[in-house]
């Protein structure tokens, strides 16, 4: 994996990472590692308590229903440069206001992050051997609930019948 890393005022990185799993593997970590530096960035912190300010105090499942509803929603789905994978950084798809599935998982992770919501990343193939779509899921009680930022659908669907699948915790 060859990461080139951010110049001063710079908010993306481009990442060239090998073929296969591996390269989505290592595309996932790095999406980890913007999720743990950017949940404690004044302008994520600010954004989440923001959209989650009319949910009633320890309102748990109401505040990840908020986050989740503002990154499906006002974040539009916009694919990367083709054959280049590309992550921008939570605050960059937050001025944008697009990203494709990397880029809204990251920032809902974030987000969540900010006010105290564990996540993870999944994965998914529709073929064995392939991951070609990211998710993100919250803890929520003893279990874990599916956020899908890609399609309009409410928190708890996931994308069915996948062949394949990858979790890495934030």
């Amino acid at each position: 994996m060859n990461l080139h890393g951010l110049a001063a005022g710079e908010r993306d990185y481009t990442i060239q990472v090998g073929d296969g799993l591996q390269g989505v593997k290592d595309t996932l970590h790095i999406m980890s590692r913007l999720t743990r530096e950017y949940k404690k960035s004044p302008r994520v912190i600010t954004l989440a308590r923001m959209l989650t300010a009319r949910v009633m105090p320890k309102d748990w499942y109401g505040e990840i229903v908020a986050l989740h509803q503002y990154v499906r929603d006002a974040i539009r789905y916009v694919q990367d440069v083709e054959g280049v994978e590309t992550l921008a950084t939570p605050d960059r798809t937050i001025e944008e206001q697009a990203g494709d599935c990397d880029d809204k998982s990251t920032l809902l992770s974030a987000l969540l992050g900010a006010i105290g919501h564990p996540s993870r990343f999944v994965a998914v193939g529709e073929t064995v051997g392939t991951l070609t779509h990211v998710y993100v899921e919250t803890k929520l009680g003893d279990g874990w609930l599916a956020l899908e930022t890609t399609e309009n659908v409410p928190p708890g669907w996931a994308p069915p019948n996948m062949a394949n699948r990858y979790v890495v915790h934030n």
